[in-house]
């Protein structure tokens, strides 16, 4: 899910590419900002990155 969030994908396109519904992506992308210690996408974003997650 990080991948797809640094790839630019919005919560339905994301949705729609994991098959779960809208709120799972965002209940989803809530816990991993807490668990990795980031205040939002941006933040998500260059973590992706510089975790080598994203080309």
């Amino acid at each position: 899910m990080l991948r797809l969030i640094a790839e630019g994908l919005c919560h339905s396109e994301i949705a729609v590419a994991l098959v779960i519904s809208h709120e799972t992506v965002k209940t989803y992308l809530s816990r991993i900002l807490t668990e990795l210690g980031l205040r939002d996408r941006v933040q998500a974003v260059v973590y992706a990155y510089r975790r080598g997650l994203v080309i």
